[in-house]
């Protein structure tokens, strides 16, 4: 087979609500699971179109479980604006209100009307996942795995998921990763939950690199791999530094600044305004394709449309979606083959297959430790 993604040889298929352009659906691929994404954007179904993922273009609360019978997996990342910090805060301000409408979703009620009690739409597209889950339940077709991500603000949202879904069976588990400890050259924090049916042994992925402490020496131990820098990401002949293009704690001149030897800081949809300060005194900006790298996203992604650096700081890295997928399903990762499918062109990858080595069964896993 050629290089890029892997046969599962299971009956998986993914149903991804607000795909974006398509880190979680990449991940899929590389897993060789078959994923169709939902998505409003056009800038970002443009992008899926070139890069030949299932799309339907299209509102997620326009749709339903019946009209996608085969998907056996839910995933889904709402859109954070409303909930991140460098967002206007309406979701966050909001969150009793969410879980509240959650609670009643979950008895029956109808909470379309109740949707309007919020400052911003968009908070209310939180709650689509569940709605996803509890028609699928009341159909008799529950979801055999389900995967969430978010900011962080929204983690007490997905506890309150979590109360719901381990009333109806699921084995769940939820919390706060971040994502250099995943191979992710990035220090990204995300709120994940994870769920399974039937098996309270689900536990989200446990970390393959070590943690990124500014100062602290880049070695392995523990264990782990030592976290990867930006410049093992790209390929610049030159050392540099990144200058934010924001201030933090609340000083607009106190720029965040990391060296080319260290992750990058969380890829915002203003990456493209951060500046590189070169070793040789120059200044460069990030091109679309290298931002995307620090995602995860292979080197020759057919970024398409506009405002790319938006549909780059909104996705999920597909480096972390392997892991958290992999952990949803059961299945073990070969780290060696995940930085192969990283390396790999989407082109290759799109056409199918690393070979077998990327995923053991679960049973294999346990024969293992045995």
């Amino acid at each position: 087979m050629p290089p890029g993604s892997v046969s599962t040889d299971n009956e998986h298929r993914i149903i991804d609500l607000f795909a974006g352009p398509g880190g979680l659906d990449v991940g899929a691929a590389w897993l060789g699971i078959p994923a169709t994404g939902i998505e409003l954007d056009d800038n970002a179904c443009a992008t899926r179109a070139a890069a030949e993922l299932a799309t339907v273009h299209g509102d997620v609360r326009e749709y339903g479980p019946s009209d996608f019978p085969a998907a056996t997996v839910l995933t889904g990342g709402p859109p954070c604006q409303t909930f991140t910090v460098a967002g206007n805060g309406s979701g966050r301000r909001a969150l009793h209100d969410v879980i509240d409408l959650l609670g009643k979703m979950a008895a029956g009620d109808d909470a379309a009307d109740s949707l309007t009690v919020f400052e911003d739409e968009r908070t209310g597209l939180v709650l689509e996942p569940m709605r996803w889950v509890l028609e699928a339940l009341r159909a008799d077709a529950p979801y055999e795995a389900i995967v969430l991500e978010q900011v962080p603000a929204v983690l007490p949202i997905w506890a309150a998921f979590r109360k719901v879904l381990e009333k109806y069976g699921y084995g769940v588990d939820h919390n706060i990763v971040k994502t250099e400890e995943f191979g992710v050259p990035q220090t990204r924090r995300r709120a994940v939950l994870i769920a399974r049916l039937d098996d309270e042994e689900v536990e989200l992925p446990r970390p393959t690199h070590q943690a990124y402490r500014r100062g602290a020496p880049r070695q392995a131990a523990l264990g782990l791999d030592p976290w990867v820098s930006m410049a093992q990401a790209l390929d610049r002949d030159r050392s540099f530094t990144v200058v934010s293009n924001y201030g933090s704690g609340g000083d607009p001149s106190n720029r965040g600044r990391r060296r080319s030897d260290e992750p990058s800081a969380t890829v915002t949809g203003k990456v493209m305004r951060n500046r590189l300060e070169l070793a040789n005194g120059d200044r460069d900006r990030l091109t679309h394709h290298e931002a995307g790298r620090l995602q995860t996203f292979p080197g020759d992604y057919p970024w398409s449309g506009s405002d790319i650096g938006q549909q780059i700081g909104n996705a999920i890295p597909p480096r972390l979606a392997v892991h958290i997928l992999a952990a949803a399903l059961g299945i073990l990762i070969d780290g060696y083959e995940l930085d192969r499918c990283v390396r790999t062109s989407w082109d290759s990858s799109r056409q199918g297959g690393v070979g077998r080595e990327l995923l053991r069964p679960h049973a294999e896993l346990m024969s293992l430790v045995d």
